[in-house]
């Protein structure tokens, strides 16, 4: 940014350097275009500061949110599914037909049933 303002300090001397009358209307208008430059500058300045800023808070949230991530959803690995492992073993909650965790499943099986039953029924 800084060549910005260079350039306007240029075109001031140059302004100055050819004796521009400020009380002619050229003069006039040829100085509030420089001053209007030189505001454009600055402003520009802070845009490119502000914009760095974000630049800087926006990579700060994302390293965050990755943290995070980390946290909930643990290693990638822990997604893929393992062809080895074999759901048969766990088809019971437990091998003690008195648990409490046992009683139940026949008759979520009957349930399971007859929504069939009344599917197939539907269907006709």
């Amino acid at each position: 940014m800084e060549y910005l303002f260079q350039k306007v300090s240029y075109l001031k001397g140059l302004a100055d350097g050819l004796g521009i009358d400020e009380s002619t209307k050229e003069g006039k208008l040829l100085m509030a275009i420089v001053e209007t430059l030189e505001e454009f500058a600055e402003v520009m300045e802070e845009v490119v500061e502000d914009q760095i800023d974000l630049e800087e808070y926006v990579n700060f949230i994302d390293e965050d949110l990755a943290d995070v991530e980390d946290d909930v959803y643990g290693d990638e690995e822990d997604f893929y599914f393992d062809e080895d492992f074999d759901f048969d073993d766990f088809d019971d909650c437990c091998d003690d037909e008195g648990c409490n965790c046992y009683k139940g499943h026949d008759e979520d099986e009957e349930l399971f049933e007859d929504e069939d039953s009344d599917e197939d029924s539907d269907e006709e």
